[in-house]
Order: structure tokens, then sequence, then C-alpha cells
């Protein structure tokens, strides 16, 4: 496991580490899960498949364009607000925000029906599980046949959307599983991870009264905010799993090839010999490298939306609810630990 913030950030760009295994059903696995637990991709064609995945997305992922769903991202925070406020208190924070905004988010960037939602995030909570296999396995197949219907749909009646602009990529070159197997990995990473994060920096405002005070006194502050709650909110398996494709020096480690080798984005954005005070919650923190999204060719496409979307959250919630607090001690915060994501059950809150 690697842990410190420099050879952490120059190992996810080393070429000599792959997500592939040339022996997959013997190389070592760091936990049960589908996703993340194990090898994942052909080791023969790993660097030119991820290559080609990423020319593929990232223009449907650019800053520009991204830029330009701010508005609408701005409007979906009011309209889950306004409804939580017609609420009477104690509420779900999580149920009433953190939850269905990323998922509405990515449902109308994809092309994904919104009315789905619960089907499918059951689909994403059971694919992430980190012990239950076979559950995982059920459940990944049962997302990609969705998405595989979608799919045709998108081809036949093509919209404004992601899923139907990979349907048209080079004149329909693309196989409908190829475009599924895409989009269902875009529709979990596009939303699980996101509703974590505006879970735990919720929780990270309610305690911290005096950054959350310094948010309300500068609302400027929200963009550094946000960086600082995507530094300390790795709650679930942040070590991610690389394989060596030939020996490699880390420190006074030999890595020979086929090890595996465990990048931990966590720990290294605790490292104090890049951030001072590394454990505290600070969000005027200018100095903030942290490597929640990876770097290099593996930084995540997503990192702009995800952005948007925390920033759009945050610039909002706590103005509009200026007394907002727990409604349950902290200890009896319940932490999804048998996820691969992480992040909470519930958030309980009275205002």
């Amino acid at each position: 496991m690697v842990t410190r913030h420099a050879e952490v950030k120059a190992l996810f760009s080393d070429r000599r580490l792959g997500r592939s295994h040339p022996d997959p059903e013997h190389a070592p696995r760091i936990s049960n899960a589908i996703l993340l637990g194990g090898p994942m991709g052909n080791y023969d064609t790993e660097p030119a498949d991820h290559a080609q995945m990423r020319a593929l997305l990232t223009p449907f992922f650019s800053a520009k364009r991204m830029a330009a769903l701010r508005p609408r991202v701005e409007e979906m925070v009011d309209q889950f607000l306004d409804a939580l406020a017609t609420r009477t208190p104690p509420a779900d924070l999580h149920e009433a925000l953190s939850f269905p905004l990323p998922v509405l988010v990515i449902c109308e960037l994809l092309g994904v029906p919104f009315a789905d939602r619960e089907q499918f995030h059951l689909w994403s909570t059971d694919m992430a599980d980190l012990h239950d296999r076979a559950r995982a396995t059920a459940s990944m197949s049962s997302l990609n046949a969705y998405m595989r219907e979608l799919v045709e749909r998108k081809r036949a009646q093509p919209q404004d959307d992601v899923l139907s602009g990979l349907c048209a990529v080079g004149n329909g070159a693309l196989s409908n599983e190829q475009i599924a197997g895409l989009g269902a990995g875009l529709l979990f990473a596009g939303h699980e991870t996101t509703v974590v994060r505006i879970d735990i920096g919720t929780l990270l405002f309610l305690t911290h009264p005096d950054q959350r005070q310094a948010l309300l006194s500068n609302p400027e502050l929200v963009a550094t905010a946000v960086e600082e709650i995507l530094r300390l909110s790795n709650t679930g398996s942040s070590a991610l799993p690389r394989y060596a494709r030939e020996a490699i020096e880390i420190g006074d480690v030999t890595i020979q090839p086929g090890e595996a080798v465990l990048l931990s984005a966590g720990a290294a954005n605790r490292d104090e010999r890049v951030f001072g005070e590394p454990d505290s919650f600070a969000i005027k923190r200018q100095s903030n490298p942290h490597l929640t999204f990876g770097y290099g060719s593996h930084f995540c496409i997503g990192a702009p939306l995800a952005r948007i979307e925390l920033q759009a959250v945050f610039a909002r919630l706590l103005s509009r609810f200026p007394t907002l607090h727990l409604a349950i001690p902290l200890e009896d915060i319940r932490f999804r630990n048998h996820v691969l994501t992480g992040g909470l059950f519930e958030l309980p809150v009275i205002w």
C-alpha cells in the first residue's frame, strides 16, 4: 500500500502499473468485490483500451459542456431545497437531497429515465458490495441488461444525451454492448460518489460550526470548501488496486511483476508533508492538491460535473437552512462500510 502523496501521485501516471493482470484468476485481490476488488480489463490491450475509452467519453464531459450545465444543476438544487422546506422536521437529507440530486443530473446527462432511479440505485448498491460477490455479479448483469434495452431505444429514437451521442460515434461503430457497458459505468460512478460527498460534506459542516459560519459569512469560499470536502470525504475503499507490469522500486521496496499495489488516495490526502494540519477541516485551505479524482491519465473525467454539483449544493444549503443540525447524536450516524463507495445510510436533520 502506497500512502505518501508524492508517490501515489507519481504512480497514478506510471505506465508500469495497470488495472489488468496476465493471470487474473490467480491475481492478488483486496476484497471480494467485483468492482476494484481485483484485476479488470485485458492485459494485452489495456493501455489502448483505456486511451480509446477516454477519447470517446472526454468530449461529453468537457469543462465547457459541464459549465453550460451549471444553471440547470443550480435550478435542481433549489427545487429539492424548496421541497425540503415544506416538510416538518426531522427529515432525512440523504433521501431529500444527497441521493436524488446526483441521480437526476446524471439521468438527464446520459438520457436515463429518472423514474427508474430506485431500481438502478439498488443494482448500483449491490454491485458495490464488498462481500457478496454473487449478489454483486447478478446486479451488474441486471444493470447492463437495463442499459442495453435503453441503448436500443436510443438507436431508434436518438435524443440530446450522452447515450445517443455514443450511438452516433463513428456512424454507429460502437456496439450496443459496448455502449451499455460505458453507460452502466457512467451511471454508477456519476451518482454514487457524489451522493457520498454531499452527505459527508454536510456532516463536516454540522460538526464544525466555525467552518459553517465562515462559509455563511463569506459565500465566495464555496469553491475551496468543496475541495476540502473532496479531500476529507473518502469513507469507502479508497485504496485503488494496480498491478505491476514490471519490477518497480517504491521507496525501499521492490514490487515484482504481477504483484498488487494499492494506491491510497485517502491517506495521500492527509499527508502532513503536503497538507498543514491534515486532519483539520479548513475551508480556507489554499493549497489543496488532493488526489480524490486521481491524477494523470486516470484523472476522473467526471470531476468538473462533481464540482459543479457540490458547489451548487453548498452555496445554498446552509444559507437556506441556517439552523440546520443533526437530529440524532453523531455516534448514531450509520456508515455504509459494506460497500465500495462508503457513505451514509441516512442523514437525519432538524432546522
